[in-house]
C-alpha cells in the first residue's frame, strides 16, 4: 500500500468539515434575516407636529407733532468782501498799524498813506486858476454894465448881445466854473492819497508795503466786513419740504433758526444763526436749491477758546424745519424697498402697510401714515411676507 493514501483522506475530510461549517454559518444567516424581516412591529400613526412660528421685535407707533431737523453742510464766507485798490497813484509813505494779514481794522481807520506833495501842487495851481477866473468874470461883468449904459444913452431899446458883451461875460462864467471844478478834482485826489477802511473788518491779505510806488487801480488788500457771515447750504427737494422753502418766488427773510457746528483743535463748537434767503436761481447741474444762513457778530465769543467763525471754515448744517403732524418714527430696518412695513394684527398676522416716508438716515427713518398703537415689525428679512402668523417677541416703544 502505498504511503500517499492517508495523506489523501487526511485532505479530504478537512475539506468536508469546512463545506460543513460554512454551510451551518449561511443557514444560522437566513434564520436571522428571516426573524427580522418578520418580526417587525407594523408602524403607528402619530398626529403631526403644529408648525413653528417665526418671533418677531415690534415697534409701536406713536404719532406726534413735531419739527425735523435739515442737516447739510457749506464753507463759510464773508457776507461783504472787496478787493481794496489805489485810486490814484504815488508811493506809499505811511502804513496803518491794521494793515497786515489777519488784523482787525475799524471804520475810517488809516490804512495806507501815499505821497500828497504833487497832489498839494495841483491844488495850489487849481486856485490860481480859480482866482484868474474870477478876475476875468468880474471884468466881463464890469464891460457888460457899461455896455449897458452907453447903449441907453444911445436912446434905444434893443440892445446887440455882442455889443453887450454877453457872450464873453458867458465863457468867462463858464472858465470858472471849470476852475473850479478842476480844484475840487485836485482836492479829491489828495483826499484819496489817504487809503481809509469803508468799514469795520479784517484784512485777508496786504499786497502792497512801504515804499512801493502804485498807480491808480492798483490792488492793495483783500478785506472783508466783521458784521456778519454766510453759508450756501445746498437742499435737495425732499429737505425743502421739511422747511417749506418751497415759494422760491417769494422774497423775504424767512428767519429758521439754523446751527453751524465744526471741529476746530479736536473740539466741536456751534454757532446760531438764521436761513435768511434763497438764491435766485436753482442749480443747474445738480438741480438743488441754495438757502442762505446768516450768522450775526461771528467775530465775539462767549467762550475764551472758542474760535471765531472765520470764511472758508466748512461746517455742518441743522435746519429746524416745520412742524409736521402724525410723525412716526422708527429704525431704518424696519422700511422695506417700497416704502411699505410690515405690521402685526391683535392675532399675531402680518400684513403690508403702504407709509409716507418724511426723512430717512443710516439708523432712523420718519414716517406719516401710522395710527398710534400700530405694532411694525422692527426688522425686514426674506423669511417675513404678508398673511404669516408671527410670535411677537419684544415690544418698543
Amino acid at each position: 500500500m502505498s504511503s500517499s493514501a492517508p495523506i489523501e483522506n487526511s485532505r479530504r475530510r478537512f475539506s468536508l468539515r469546512r463545506f460543513l461549517v460554512a454551510g451551518g454559518a449561511t443557514a444560522v444567516g437566513l434564520v436571522g434575516a428571516w426573524l427580522l424581516l418578520t418580526g417587525k412591529p407594523d408602524p403607528v400613526a402619530s398626529a403631526p407636529e403644529a408648525a413653528r412660528r417665526l418671533i418677531v421685535d415690534v415697534v409701536v407707533a406713536t404719532p406726534e407733532d413735531r419739527s425735523l431737523t435739515v442737516t447739510s453742510q457749506g464753507t463759510v464766507e464773508a457776507e461783504q468782501r472787496i478787493e481794496l485798490a489805489a485810486q490814484v497813484g504815488g508811493r506809499v509813505v505811511a502804513v496803518g498799524e491794521s494793515f497786515d494779514d489777519g488784523s482787525f481794522f475799524n471804520e475810517g481807520e488809516l490804512l495806507l498813506q501815499l505821497e500828497t506833495a504833487d497832489y498839494e501842487f495841483a491844488i495850489a495851481r487849481a486856485k490860481s486858476q480859480v482866482a484868474a477866473a474870477e478876475q476875468r468874470l468880474a471884468e466881463e461883468r464890469g464891460r457888460n454894465r457899461q455896455a449897458q449904459r452907453e447903449w441907453r444913452d444911445l436912446g434905444s431899446e434893443d440892445a446887440n448881445a455882442l455889443f453887450l458883451r454877453q457872450p464873453q461875460m458867458k465863457a468867462a462864467e463858464a472858465a470858472l466854473e471849470g476852475a473850479v471844478a478842476d480844484q475840487n478834482a485836485a482836492e479829491l485826489a489828495l483826499e484819496r492819497a489817504t487809503i481809509r477802511a469803508p468799514f469795520a473788518g479784517r484784512v485777508e491779505r496786504a499786497r502792497v508795503d512801504l515804499g512801493q510806488y502804485l498807480v491808480p487801480g492798483t490792488p492793495v488788500a483783500d478785506i472783508y466786513a466783521t458784521d456778519g457771515v454766510e453759508v450756501r447750504l445746498p437742499l435737495a427737494d425732499s429737505q425743502l419740504a421739511l422747511v417749506d422753502l418751497g415759494q422760491l418766488a417769494v422774497a423775504g427773510d424767512y428767519g429758521y433758526p439754523v446751527t453751524l457746528v465744526t471741529k476746530f483743535a479736536g473740539r466741536e463748537w456751534s454757532w446760531a444763526g438764521t436761513v435768511s434767503r434763497t438764491e435766485a436761481v436753482i442749480d443747474r447741474a445738480s438741480r438743488v436749491v441754495y438757502v442762505i444762513a446768516e450768522v450775526e457778530s461771528p467775530f465775539s465769543r462767549t467762550d475764551s477758546q472758542q474760535p471765531v467763525l472765520a470764511p472758508g471754515m466748512f461746517v455742518q448744517a441743522e435746519i429746524q424745519g416745520r412742524v409736521l403732524k402724525g410723525l412716526v418714527e422708527l429704525p431704518a430696518t424696519a422700511l422695506r424697498g417700497d416704502n411699505s412695513v410690515l405690521v402685526v394684527s391683535p392675532e399675531g398676522k402680518l400684513s403690508r402697510q403702504e407709509v409716507e416716508v418724511v426723512k430717512r438716515s443710516p439708523e432712523q427713518v420718519w414716517v406719516v401714515g401710522l395710527v398710534a398703537g400700530t405694532q411694525v415689525v422692527a426688522e425686514q428679512n426674506s423669511n417675513l411676507f404678508s398673511g404669516q402668523q408671527v410670535e411677537v417677541a419684544e415690544m418698543r416703544s
